[in-house]
Formats: C-alpha cells, sequence, structure tokens
C-alpha cells in the first residue's frame, strides 16, 4: 500500500484531507459538503462515544432524542440564537415530489404540497427541546432536569474540510434545567471539565480550558465556557464548548416551575456540545508523514499481528502462536486483531498499519517460532524491539500506557512550546507571522479592540484562561487598561 503523503512541512492542509481519505476515514459524498465516514474512522467516533457517553452518565445525565425537524416559528422564538444561525439554515418548504409531465422520469416539488409552516432542518435543538421542556416542567421536583442526546445537525457551510467543517455532522448535544442560577453555572462549568478531562485523559490533546469573549459566545448564550487546543501548524482548534444560558430560553418558551416556597420561576439553562470535528483534532495533534498515529485509548485495534511466512505449512505453525496471543491480550481488556489475509503480502500489510496508526504491530515469522520471540513495533517512535513470547503480552500492556502517555506529553510539550507573550502590536504580528500558536496579551474588554485586531491579522481570542491570574497591563491595540491577558491564535 503506497502511502504517498504530502508531507506537513510542505502543505499542511493537503497533507491532512489525504491523510483523511488514504487511511479510510472518510470521504466526500455525493452531497455537497457533506462526507461519508467510513468504517475505520466510525470505529475511532464510536470509541470517543463510548467513553463521553460514560462520562455523561456518571454525572447523571440521560439520553433522549428530539426531532430532526423544527418548526420556524419555534427556532424564532429565541431571538439572539435564531440571528447567529440564520445563514447556516437548510429550510424545508415542501412536502412531497411529482413527475414532471414534460420532463419524462424527471420529478419537481409540488407546487400544491407547500407545507403550513417552513421546517428548519436543525443547527442546533434548543428550540424544540426548550419547547418539549414546558411540558416536562412543573415543579421543583422536576430539577434539575440533565438530558444529553446524540444526532446529526445541519449547518449550510460554504467552504468544507473533512471532519473539521461539513454541512451535516455527528455530534452529541446536552441541555438541562435547573432551579438555580448557581446550579446552572455550575452545570456549564462541570461539562467543560468533562470535556477537558476526555481530551487529555482519552485523546491525548492538552487543551486550555477558557471563557469566550461575547463576541465569540454560543447565539443565545450568557457564558461560554470552551477548551482550546492547538494543532501542528500552530492554528487553534475549539474542541468543545459549554453554555450557561441564563434564562434566555426559559422566557422564550415560557418555562416554569413551582418553587418549594410555591412561587412561580422561569428554570436555569444549559446547553454543551462535541462534534466529529474531534477527529480532525486528533488526526492534526498526533499523525506525522506516515500517516495516522492513534492514542491507544481510541484506536480500532490497540495491537495487530502479522504473519510472515512461506507456504501453508508455516502459517499454521505461526498462527497457533499468534491465536495464543490474541486470546492472552483479549483477557487483559486489549483490542487486537490477527491479519492472516494471504492476498497481501506482509510489506504491504506493514504499511497499511502504519498509515492507519495501530499503536502496536506485532511480526511472527518462521525465526520467531524458534527463538520464541516476536518482533514489537511502535507506532508513534517507529521503533521496533525482540520481545520474548512470554513477555509479550506484560509488555504490550505497559507499552500502550506508556504511548498513551507519550502522546500526551509531546503534544503538551509542543502546545506550551508555543504559547508566546507579547506586549505590544508589533510583537503580537511578528510572532503570528513566524511562530504562530497561541499569544498571550493584553486587552482591553471591548468589541472594538477584538474586532480590529481580527479584521487585521485575522487571529481571534480563543479564549479567556480559567487559571489565568489578574494582571494590570496595557492592551496591545488601543493601549488603553487592562487587567488579564488572554489567549490569540489564529483558528480552524
Amino acid at each position: 500500500m503506497g502511502k504517498n503523503l504530502t508531507s506537513r512541512s510542505e502543505d499542511y492542509s493537503k497533507w491532512y484531507n489525504e491523510l483523511v481519505v488514504k487511511a479510510d476515514l472518510a470521504e466526500n459524498s455525493a452531497v455537497r459538503g457533506c462526507m461519508v465516514i467510513k468504517p475505520y474512522g466510525f470505529a475511532i467516533w464510536e470509541k470517543m462515544q463510548a467513553e463521553l457517553d460514560r462520562m455523561f452518565k456518571e454525572t447523571g445525565h440521560q439520553n433522549a432524542y428530539f426531532p430532526l425537524f423544527v418548526p420556524k416559528s419555534l427556532f424564532e422564538a429565541e431571538e439572539k440564537n435564531a440571528e447567529g444561525f440564520a445563514k447556516e439554515c437548510a429550510v424545508v418548504t415542501h412536502y412531497r415530489l411529482q413527475n414532471d409531465p414534460d420532463r419524462e422520469g424527471k420529478l419537481r416539488v409540488d407546487p400544491e404540497a407547500r407545507l403550513e409552516e417552513e421546517l428548519i432542518v436543525r443547527p442546533t435543538s434548543e428550540a424544540i427541546i426548550w419547547n418539549t421542556y414546558k411540558g416536562w416542567i412543573q415543579s421543583y421536583r422536576d430539577l434539575p432536569l440533565l438530558i444529553n442526546q446524540w444526532a446529526n445537525v445541519v449547518r449550510w457551510e460554504m467552504r468544507t474540510r473533512l471532519f473539521l467543517r461539513t454541512a451535516e455532522f455527528l455530534w452529541q448535544e446536552g441541555h438541562t434545567a435547573h432551579a438555580t442560577e448557581q446550579e446552572a453555572m455550575d452545570e456549564a462549568r462541570l461539562m467543560n471539565k468533562v470535556y477537558a478531562d476526555f481530551a487529555e485523559r482519552f485523546l491525548a490533546i492538552p487543551v486550555i480550558e477558557g471563557l469566550k469573549t461575547e463576541s465569540e459566545r454560543f447565539a443565545g448564550a450568557v457564558e461560554t465556557f470552551c477548551i482550546e487546543a492547538l494543532m501542528q501548524d500552530g492554528k487553534a482548534l475549539q474542541a468543545g464548548t459549554s453554555h450557561f444560558l441564563g434564562q434566555n430560553f426559559a422566557k422564550a418558551f415560557d418555562v416554569k416551575f413551582t418553587s418549594n416556597q410555591g412561587k412561580q420561576e422561569y428554570v436555569w439553562a444549559t446547553s454543551w456540545g462535541v462534534s466529529t470535528r474531534l477527529m480532525g483534532a486528533l488526526i492534526m495533534t498526533h499523525s506525522d508523514d506516515h500517516g495516522l498515529v492513534l492514542p491507544p485509548n481510541l484506536a480500532p485495534y490497540q495491537v495487530v499481528i502479522v504473519p510472515i511466512y512461506k507456504g501453508q505449512e508455516q502459517l499454521e505453525a505461526i498462527s497457533q502462536v499468534a491465536n495464543e496471543i490474541v486470546a492472552d491480550l483479549r483477557k487483559r481488556g486489549i483490542s487486537v486483531k490477527f491479519d492472516n489475509r494471504d492476498t497481501h503480502k506482509p510489506g504491504w500489510k506493514f504499511n497499511e498499519y502504519e498509515l492507519k496508526g495501530v499503536p502496536l504491530r506485532i511480526g511472527i515469522g518462521p525465526k520467531d517460532l524458534e527463538k520464541r520471540t516476536v518482533e514489537l513495533a511502535r507506532r508513534d517512535t517507529l521503533t521496533k524491539e525482540f520481545v520474548a513470547k512470554e513477555d509479550v503480552v506484560d509488555k504490550v500492556s505497559a507499552l500502550l500506557q506508556e504511548i498513551q502517555e507519550a502522546l500526551y506529553d509531546k503534544a503538551r510539550v509542543f502546545r506550551d512550546a508555543h504559547i508566546t507573550e507579547v506586549n505590544t502590536y508589533t510583537e503580537f504580528k511578528e510572532v503570528l507571522e513566524n511562530k504562530t500558536g497561541f499569544i498571550s496579551a493584553h486587552w482591553d474588554g471591548t468589541a472594538a479592540s477584538e474586532a480590529a485586531i481580527k479584521n487585521e491579522t485575522k487571529a481571534t481570542i480563543r479564549c479567556i484562561p480559567l487559571e489565568g491570574q489578574p494582571e494590570e497591563g496595557s492592551c496591545i491595540y488601543s493601549g488603553k487598561p487592562s487587567k488579564q491577558r488572554v489567549l490569540f491564535a489564529k483558528a480552524y
């Protein structure tokens, strides 16, 4: 299997696009801007989904499912949310087709079948969910209401890229209702922390937790928490968001509850989500010019065993040893594939699994049988060693943990080396042009300065770090007083 990948240093964007397709993760579909997620790519997404689902349920959330279509009147009920998504909406206006008598075999929209009310294909589900919650919430005894759904959404993007930005994508969206402002704020913070823990422990991606500025908040939110990651090309990627919605949606949809004092009050809300964009983050954080590099925690199979043989007799002898190793690894909860296909040579298979990022590869040949050893190859470092057969399971277990930690550490070192403090606008533009990465700089807190910097440099405020310390300074753009540094970057 020839990889022939463009190198990252030559053209990072082209490298990314080629890798997604050649590693069998996804491909463009017949629908403009939409993708087909292939089985190998979907297996990685399923691993992410399973881990997040476990974390959500451990924090008291339940799954439900809500309609794909949102009546236009409901969508417009919360004005800021409707305004924020209006330009990305796909709208259903008719409900059937009919034969066109002037064009044999062709179909056209039946003009008599126009919907009484147009339907929005959900870009996000706050409207339909809060309209539903009105019937679910009457008393403080019904709160908190902690719901998540796994779904698809449609945002009619003009410029698309597989996983990073597509017209339709998969995600989860949590929507919760609370009796008090503090409970809702605590929930928004908690879920942002869940995302951060998931990204770091599972995806091996170091993230910075922060708050979005007012202009970068989710449409309809009072506050937006986020996790920001840094890709190998020095661009930032928003990996997840969690929103404190205040009472905006409760008031828009008249969702009230009777408090334990007998008063009618509006509930407090949150929403939060991550999407298949995480696949893009994963690829761009760890992978190299040879292909994917997958953290063991989410690799569809963590180990692949490739037999090296001539003739059926050798294959049968190797298979006996390989199957013993497979059984022992699976007892330890390690996912393993024994690739005994006779349609491809070992070299082709080595190349394939390197491209697909399988963390560990075991090679077994006739000489290994004699010596009672196997060849163990790491994908992250591309190093090999010979290991005694009886030590393989312990060695593999230890190495998988080591690889997971090593990938995180490598990404963290890179990220930390690309956070640069600047104190002048000249320094800011120089770092942005030559070094890239996150730029820690003072900002006066005004939308005018934020917009001017964005227009002149294409850099945005990625977040106001939650762990940031108060620090007196002067805005790099206006020179006005500033109380804390924020993180700027060019972003996906």
